[in-house]
This record gives structure tokens, sequence and C-alpha cells, in this order.
């Protein structure tokens, strides 16, 4: 079976950043959302979840999830949040290991609930991206998303202390992006060692 590598980070921390970089160092990396947007569609078991759960009225003409619907509603409903995540995080769990188990080189599993979620067993190295919580917000909102929003999904996410103490390693990322390199690079290096011992 391939190296597993868990990377985790909150809202706007850089681990998309780090991701890409692994990426291009060769690594298989598989983005948690994406394996969503794939559940999320007309039939898919994310989609026949949602309805259930919440009401048809959560899906879209086609029969996929209205996602801008589904965020207003559980970002607004701690309840509602922590059933989604019930019904999806061992969805996502299923559909990793399935690609997992055919990667022939490093695989990588970017998740921001990833340790929250329980997945951290599953991985070979967990790996978190942190930043200061004022520049993840000023990030965000760079992007385009609103202070509150961005607000209430850093809030969803927890302090950070508990995807911290789950991790085998840390990369700071409040510096600047040679510093993020540097520290990438180390974490490639420390695969390299582990894949070929």
């Amino acid at each position: 079976m391939a190296y597993r590598i868990g990377l985790t980070g909150g809202l706007a921390s850089g681990k998309s950043t780090v991701a890409r970089r692994l990426a291009e160092a060769g690594f298989e990396v598989v983005d948690a959302d994406r394996l969503v947007a794939e559940l999320y569609q007309p039939g898919q078991a994310g989609a026949l979840g949602v309805a259930e759960l919440f009401g048809a009225e959560h899906l879209d003409a086609r029969g996929a999830v209205d996602r801008p619907r589904l965020a207003h509603r559980v970002f607004a409903d701690e309840v509602a949040r922590r059933r989604l995540e019930a019904l999806i995080h061992p969805l996502v769990r299923q559909r990793f290991a399935a690609r997992a188990a055919a990667a022939e080189r490093p695989v990588v599993l970017e998740a921001t609930l990833l340790v929250e979620a329980g997945y951290a067993p599953d991985f070979d190295l967990v790996v978190t991206v942190e930043a200061p919580r004022e520049l993840q917000l000023a990030r965000a909102m760079a992007r385009g998303l609103g202070h509150a929003d961005a607000e209430a999904r850093l809030a969803a996410q927890g302090d950070g202390h508990q995807r911290r103490a789950a991790a085998h390693l840390v990369i700071d990322n409040s510096g600047d992006l040679s510093s993020l390199e540097r520290q990438v690079e180390g974490l490639i290096a420390r695969v390299e060692r582990a894949t070929h011992s």
C-alpha cells in the first residue's frame, strides 16, 4: 500500500499551497472537497443523504446538493453541521481508502477536518499547516469571503488545538513563501526517507 499523508489546517492556512507543491513533487494529492463534490452529485450517497437529513429543498433541479443553501443551513446551526459531518465523513474516508489502495506513489488527503473527523489513524504521517487566526481571516477575506462568513467558518473549525496535538509535523505559515517552501522541502525529504528505508 502507498505511503499515506494526511494534510490538514484551518481556513486560509496555506494547506492548498502545500498540496500543490506535493503534487509537483510527484505525490498523488486528493482534495477532500473534491470528493465531497462528487458525493453531492445527483444520485450519489451524499446527495441522497442530504435530502434525507434536511429535505429535498436542499437539492437543485438536477438532484445535486445546492451547496450555498446547505452551507447557509449548517454554518448557522451546529447540530445540523454535526449531522452533516456524521453523514459525509465516512463516505469521504471510504472513497479516499479506495484511491490509496490503488496508488503507487505517496498519496495525500487534503482535508480541513481530518483530525476532528477521526481520520488521523488512517495515515502514516499527519501534517498540519498553521497560521495566526488574524492572518487566516485576512487571507479568507482577500479571496472574497465576507467577514461574518470567514469568522463562522473559522469558528466551526475550532481553535486547532486538537489538530496540532494529533499532527506528526506542524508547518508554520506565518512567514513568507520562501519559509513555507523550505518547510515543504523538509516534508518531501522526510517522506522520501520513509518510503526508501
